[in-house]
């Protein structure tokens, strides 16, 4: 999946997976950005500001565990179709042990502080969203 720019004096060689992964991986990244949004801001206008901010965490837990995902996927370099899937399941596995990891150290370290269902509510809208990168298209 390398290959040099040939047209470009002097130039290196690049991992085209990250390019491919570019579009899709922003737009559900932006999608789980204003999801996040909107669920603090309900949570804030229907409860209070710990929901709000118990559900902005939420959704971040999920943004940065999928931000994790789309790098480990750029870093792979497949050469065969196995080689691919080999680089999804580990993508995959990095983004849920990361979600987990978050999850935990979270609910650890403010326990008490966390609106529970907001938290969670947010977390689980968010890992769903990411999973729609497959539906969105490269061009």
């Amino acid at each position: 999946m390398r290959y040099t720019f040939s047209a470009l004096p002097g130039a290196k060689t690049t991992n085209t997976m990250l390019r491919a992964l570019c579009r899709p991986i922003r737009i559900v990244l932006m999608w789980q950005l204003g999801v996040s949004a909107a669920m603090a801001f309900a949570a804030a206008v229907l409860a209070d500001m710990q929901s709000a901010l118990s559900a902005a965490t939420g959704g971040a837990v999920s943004i940065v565990a999928g931000l994790a995902s789309a790098v480990v996927a750029s870093l792979g370099d497949a050469k065969s179709a196995g080689g691919v899937l080999a680089a999804a399941l580990r993508a995959e596995a990095v983004r849920l042990g990361l979600a987990l990891l978050l999850l935990w150290l979270v609910l650890a370290n403010y326990g008490q502080a966390v609106v529970v269902a907001a938290f969670l509510g947010a977390f689980v809208v968010t890992m769903l969203i990411f999973s729609m990168a497959f539906f969105v298209r490269e061009y």
